[in-house]
């Protein structure tokens, strides 16, 4: 399991974020607090607080390189 942290603080960001990842087979996470959502669920994006940034878990057996730059646009420190 890879972990980073991700900003999706607006529409477009998310509806671009569930796009590029879709496309892979791994699953995705999206941790905030106590929830824990499936990170390809635009509906269950939009009920977490998008403000600051949230905890992408990637769980991939293979692409993780594929993944990390497609994912690039959405990381922060």
């Amino acid at each position: 399991m890879t972990q980073v942290k991700v900003s999706l603080n607006s529409m477009e960001k998310v509806k671009s974020f569930v796009n590029d990842i879709s496309g892979f087979k791994a699953d995705f996470d999206l941790v905030s607090g106590r929830y824990v959502i499936d990170a390809k669920s635009i509906m269950g994006i939009f009920s977490l607080d998008l403000s600051s940034p949230i905890q992408l878990n990637i769980y991939a057996d293979h692409d993780e390189e594929a993944i990390m730059e497609t994912i690039k646009p959405y990381v922060v420190d």
